[in-house]
């Protein structure tokens, strides 16, 4: 019987996940004192959700992805060269209110480092050797974002940034799920009850994406309804992004020779952001940038839709095809 249901849901992943956004939707609604209580449940869903996938990456696979430097260079590339470019231009749109630019910047301006990973498996993307260039993507991308931010949106801006909430994220979002994973995976080789937890949380994985995508949504959606009006001029730049972002990594991939689960994984890096990471910087900013977080968090709601679509989206955009001897796919 758990194994019918198990495939059952491994099945209706897509309908499964935009109802569980549409329930955070309406309980976030219904219910704003809610927020709160869901904010505060957001790291240890998002905790536990990659502890999971985590669990069913064979660590082996992390470090030969270590090696690929073709692979992580075109990520860099896409991430740190091509995207600010793009951030850059669709802050334009927005330009006569500083808040909703910085808000656009802040969020673009950062890839993502955690549910990323989770997606990118869901599309037959390489998940191991994404997660072996999340600690490039983080480190980099608290390099830059100072010296982006400064080049787009002005040298004040430097003095709210801060570098605790990246590594906080790092280690808890990465650090922690990745070692607990590890040390299930030693004790699988020897015990049943590392087995048994491996095979429970294979299982569990559907369950805990609805309810990280539940927590996610039901806790942000009523500060974003507050301010939907102001709001509404930046959910086109953030669709648009979308696709821009999905393009521009399928090029990348095709232009660094990339094979198929590669170009998947970049894909999904190139258009999924830091939102949840840099969400703590915006809410340190002072009052009268209080639009900010909440651009950063209407980033996330579509985004999240986005993601959903894309779990089926992109493997048609980079289909599995036979390799000829000798040549990468693209």
């Amino acid at each position: 019987m758990t194994g019918r249901v198990v495939e059952w849901w491994d099945r209706s992943q897509v309908p499964l996940y935009l109802a569980s956004i549409a329930l955070g939707a309406v309980a976030g609604l219904a219910g704003p004192g809610l927020a709160p209580a869901l904010g505060h449940a957001i790291t240890p869903a998002l905790a536990l959700l990659l502890f999971a996938t985590f669990l069913g990456v064979p660590l082996v696979e992390v470090g030969q992805g270590l090696k690929d430097v073709r692979f992580l260079l075109t990520v860099a590339v896409s991430n740190f060269v091509a995207v600010p470019v793009v951030a850059f231009a669709l802050s334009r749109f927005v330009a006569d209110d500083p808040g909703l630019a910085l808000g656009v910047l802040l969020v673009l301006l950062t890839p993502c480092v955690d549910y990323v990973i989770v997606f990118t498996g869901l599309a037959g993307g390489a998940r191991a050797r994404l997660l072996s260039a999340t600690p490039l993507l983080m480190v980099v991308q608290m390099l830059l974002l100072p010296a982006y931010l400064s080049l787009f949106a002005g040298a004040e801006v430097l003095d709210v940034i801060e570098v605790a909430p990246f590594v906080e994220a790092f280690v808890v979002l990465i650090v922690a799920p990745l070692t607990a994973a590890a040390l299930v995976q030693a004790l699988a080789r020897r015990r049943a009850a590392g087995r048994a937890v491996e095979h429970v949380m294979a299982a569990a994985m559907v369950p805990l994406m609805m309810v990280t995508l539940a927590v996610v949504v039901g806790s942000q959606v009523a500060a974003v309804g507050s301010e939907a009006a102001a709001l509404a001029r930046v959910v086109p730049l953030y669709v648009g992004f979308v696709v821009v972002a999905v393009l521009l990594g399928r090029v990348a991939a095709r232009l660094g020779r990339l094979d198929v689960p590669a170009t998947r994984a970049v894909m999904f890096s190139t258009t999924t952001r830091n939102s949840l990471v840099v969400l703590p910087l915006a809410l340190a900013l002072p009052p009268q940038l209080a639009i900010v977080p909440l651009a950063v968090v209407t980033q996330t709601l579509v985004e999240l839709v986005a993601m959903v679509v894309l779990v089926r989206l992109v493997p048609r955009l980079a289909p599995d095809r036979p390799t000829p001897a000798g040549e990468a796919v693209a």
